[in-house]
C-alpha cells in the first residue's frame, strides 16, 4: 500500500511569515454569488466579511467592469447579497433584509438612481428569477399558515407549538410547524406578490420558460415525503392552474433548465431511490411523454442544489445542444458540455479548487466561475469559452495570506479492495522533510461529502500551527462514483473505518511523521468516525469530536432527518435495524477510549441534537476517561459556516488548545 505522490502545491512566500490563527476569521474576505450582464461587460458579485466590533457578518454587492475590472462597492446595504441582473442589463436587483430581518427583493438602476424595495413578502424571500422580458419576477418565500399575530411578544404570550408532521423542523432553518417554501409572482411596475403555488410541501429553484409563459421548479409532492426526501420536476403556468411532473421515476433533483425550444428540461437527478442526487447525481433530458434520458455517467457528479434550503446551480442549455454544468470529479471542480445528441461530456475548463456558482453571458463567450482554491478561502474565474483559458479575478486575501501563508498540498492514494482511496495531506508552510511533526486526521461529515483541493480554515488553522493534517476521502465519499459513495450504506464504522486507518499507516512511513503525536478530529459524520475510532483503537493521544452521531437509534427520533436519512443509512428503522444500529453505536464503546475527548457541539443543533454529545460525555465521565465538553449557544450544525462569528472562533480555539496540550511535546 506504497502512496502514489503528487508534487505538492507551489506556497506563497512571505518575509516574516505566521500561522493562520482562530481569529483569522475577522480578516479574512470571501466572494460568491456571480452574475453577468447579458453582454458580459459587467459582473456584480456579493463581497462579505466579518465585522469584529459588531460581531456579526456583513456582505454588500460589487460591480467588476470585465475583463480586468477593478470590482466597485455599487450597494451600500451591509447584509445585501444574490444580485441578479435584469434581461436588459439595465437593473440589478438583490436581496436586503427589512426590519423584521426579512430578506426582501430591492432593484437599483445600474447607471445610476436610488434602490427600491420591490417586495414585501411576510415570509422573506429565498430566492428570485427575472422574467425573460423583464416585466416581473418569480420567488419563493415562506408561507407559514399560523404566524404570530403583528407586535406579538413572547415574554408575555408564549405559544405551545402543535406537531402534526415528521417534517417539522429543519437544522439552520429551526421551527418550520406547517410552514412552506412556494412560488409567488410580482410585476416590476409594483403591486403585491401573487402566490403561484401552495400545498403541503416545499417548492424550490424555478426556471422560466423562454415564452415567458411557464415556469419549471423543484417540489417534494410524492406521498412518501415525510419518510423520503424526494423531489420532482414540476411544470406551472404563470396564469395558475395544476403543475404538471415531468421527471417521471426521477427520485430526487438537484438542478434543472429548459432547452432553447421550451419543449424539454434538462435536470440534475437520481434515478436510484436509495441514492439521493446529493450523493450522485446525473444529468437527463426530460420531454413529456417519453422516459428521462440518461447523459452522463459515474465519471462525474454534477453540482446540485440542496433542497430545501440551498437553491440549484445555473445550467444553461446551448443553441447548439450542449447543456453546460457545474460538474465534480474526484475532489475537483470543472466546467463541462454535454451534448444532448452524442452524448459526450467535455471538460471546458477548472480543476484545483472547489466551485460553488457560475454565470455565463448570453452570448457564451464568457464564464464566471465562484470556487474555492487550495490557496484562499474564495476568489472569482472569468473562463474565455473560445480559448477555454481560465483567470483570477479576485485576490481579496493577498495582504492577509501574504503574512500568513497557508499549508501547502500533496495528494497521494492508497488501494484497498480494488478501491482507490484518495488522500491529502496538508504541509505547514516552512515545512522541512528532515524534521518530524504531529500528525492530525482529520474526517469529513456526510458521510457522503468529501474533501476538495480546497483552503479549509480548520485543516488550515492546524497546520500552519505545525501539525501535518490528513484529510481522507474513504468510501462513502462523493464524486468518486456512486458504487464508491454508496459503500458506506449499512456499514458505518466498517470498510470507511479500515480505509482510514489505511491511510494513517501509509502516511506514518514517512520518516517526518512523529508516530507517537497521532491526533484525530471530525465533525458531524466525522464526529462518529471519530469517537468510534478511540474506541477501537488507542493510537491517537487526542482526539476532537465535533457535533457527533453517537447513539444511532437515538438519532432515528431526534435528529431532523433522523427517518429519511437514518433508514437510508443504517439499514432500516429503529425497530428493524435495532441491534446493529447499536453495534455500530460509538457509545457503545466507550469504556474502551484511552484517548483524552474534547466534544464541541451547537446547542441549537437539529441535525445531530447536542444529546448525542451529552450521552458520550456522561459515558465517558462514568468510565473514569479523560474529556471536557464546549457547548455552543444558539448555534446550529452549520454554525461553523453561518454561526456567530465568536462562535466559530472558539471552535477553532478550543480545537487547537486541545492538540496542543496532548500532541505538542
Amino acid at each position: 500500500m506504497s502512496p502514489r505522490s503528487i508534487p505538492p502545491t507551489p506556497m506563497r512566500r512571505s518575509a516574516m511569515p505566521s500561522a493562520i490563527r482562530p481569529e483569522a476569521i475577522y480578516s479574512l474576505v470571501n466572494v460568491s454569488d456571480p452574475h453577468l450582464t447579458p453582454d458580459g461587460q459587467l459582473l456584480a458579485f456579493t463581497r462579505s466579511w466579518i465585522d469584529r466590533e459588531a460581531m456579526e457578518g456583513h456582505s454588500q454587492i460589487m460591480l467588476m467592469p470585465l475583463p480586468d475590472g477593478p470590482a466597485i462597492p455599487f450597494t451600500r446595504g451591509t447584509r445585501d447579497t444574490h444580485p441578479r441582473f435584469s434581461p436588459d442589463g439595465r437593473h440589478l436587483a438583490f436581496l436586503r433584509p427589512d426590519e423584521q430581518l426579512r430578506r426582501q427583493i430591492w432593484v437599483m438602476p445600474v447607471l445610476g438612481g436610488e434602490a427600491h424595495p420591490l417586495t414585501a413578502v411576510t415570509g422573506g424571500v429565498v430566492e428570485f428569477a427575472w422574467s425573460p422580458d423583464g416585466q416581473r419576477v418569480v420567488l419563493v418565500a415562506d408561507v407559514d399558515p399560523d404566524p404570530p399575530p403583528a407586535g406579538h411578544d413572547p415574554k408575555k404570550e408564549p405559544r405551545v407549538k402543535v406537531v402534526r408532521h415528521l417534517r417539522h423542523r429543519y437544522d439552520t432553518l429551526g421551527w418550520r410547524g406547517e410552514a412552506h417554501r412556494h412560488l409567488f409572482l410580482i410585476e416590476l411596475a409594483g403591486g403585491e406578490a401573487r402566490l403561484l403555488t401552495d400545498g403541503d410541501w416545499d417548492d424550490l429553484s424555478p426556471v422560466w420558460a423562454p415564452d415567458g409563459r411557464r415556469l419549471a421548479f423543484i417540489s417534494g409532492r410524492r406521498p412518501e415525503r415525510e419518510i423520503r426526501a424526494y423531489t420532482e420536476a414540476y411544470v406551472v403556468s404563470i396564469d395558475g392552474g395544476e403543475p404538471e411532473c415531468w421527471s417521471g421515476d426521477l427520485y430526487t433533483l438537484g438542478a434543472l433548465t429548459w432547452a432553447p425550444d421550451g419543449t424539454r428540461l434538462a435536470v440534475v437527478a437520481s434515478d436510484d431511490p436509495l441514492c439521493s442526487v446529493g450523493y450522485q447525481g446525473w444529468l437527463f433530458v426530460l420531454e413529456p411523454g417519453k422516459m428521462p434520458r440518461r447523459l452522463t455517467d459515474d465519471a462525474l457528479r454534477p453540482a446540485t442544489g440542496f433542497y430545501p434550503i440551498m437553491p440549484a446551480p445555473e445550467l444553461r442549455w446551448t443553441a447548439d445542444e450542449r447543456i453546460l454544468f457545474l460538474g465534480e470529479m474526484r475532489g475537483q471542480s470543472y466546467l463541462y458540455a454535454a451534448s444532448t445528441r452524442q452524448s459526450a461530456v467535455q471538460i471546458l475548463a477548472g480543476g484545483h479548487f472547489q466551485a460553488h456558482a457560475m454565470t455565463l453571458d448570453h452570448e457564451l463567450t464568457r464564464t464566471v466561475v465562484a470556487a474555492t482554491p487550495a490557496d484562499s478561502p474564495g476568489e472569482l474565474y472569468l473562463i474565455d469559452m473560445a480559448s477555454r483559458t481560465l483567470k483570477g479575478l479576485t485576490d481579496c486575501n493577498r495582504d492577509y495570506l501574504t503574512q500568513h501563508p497557508p499549508a501547502r498540498l500533496e495528494k497521494f492514494s492508497v488501494a484497498r479492495h480494488g478501491l482507490d482511496i484518495e488522500c491529502r495531506l496538508w504541509l505547514p508552510p516552512e515545512f522541512d522533510p528532515t524534521s518530524q511533526y504531529p500528525l492530525i486526521l482529520d474526517i469529513h461529515g456526510g458521510p457522503n461529502s468529501a474533501f476538495y483541493d480546497a483552503f479549509n480554515l480548520t485543516q488550515q488553522v492546524l497546520a500552519t500551527a505545525g501539525y501535518i493534517v490528513l484529510a481522507v476521502n474513504p468510501r462513502g465519499s462523493t464524486t468518486y462514483g456512486q458504487a464508491f459513495t454508496m459503500a458506506v450504506l449499512g456499514d458505518w464504522g466498517g470498510e470507511d473505518y479500515q480505509d482510514l486507518m489505511a491511510a494513517v499507516d501509509a502516511t506514518v512511513t514517512r520518516p517526518y511523521i512523529d508516530t507517537t503525536r497521532l491526533g484525530v478530529h471530525g465533525y458531524s459524520y466525522g464526529g462518529f468516525m471519530t469517537s468510534w475510532i478511540i474506541g477501537h483503537t488507542s493510537r491517537f493521544k487526542a482526539a476532537v469530536v465535533g457535533a457527533p452521531c453517537i447513539d444511532l437509534p437515538g438519532m432515528y427520533g431526534t435528529s431532523d432527518i433522523g427517518v429519511s436519512f437514518g433508514e437510508l443509512q443504517w439499514g432500516g428503522t429503529r425497530w428493524e435495524a435495532f441491534a446493529k444500529a447499536v453495534e455500530r453505536s460509538p457509545l457503545t464503546y466507550a469504556p474502551a477510549v484511552a484517548t483524552p475527548v474534547l466534544l464541541l457541539h451547537g446547542e441549537a443543533d437539529l441535525r445531530c441534537p447536542i444529546e448525542q454529545a451529552e450521552q458520550y460525555f456522561v459515558a465517558l465521565k462514568r468510565h473514569g476517561k479523560e474529556v471536557e465538553f464546549v457547548r455552543f449557544p444558539d448555534c446550529s450544525h452549520l454554525f461553523l459556516r453561518v454561526g456567530h462569528p465568536k462562535m466559530r472562533e472558539e471552535y477553532l480555539r478550543h480545537t487547537l488548545a486541545w492538540f496542543d496540550r496532548y500532541l505538542h511535546k
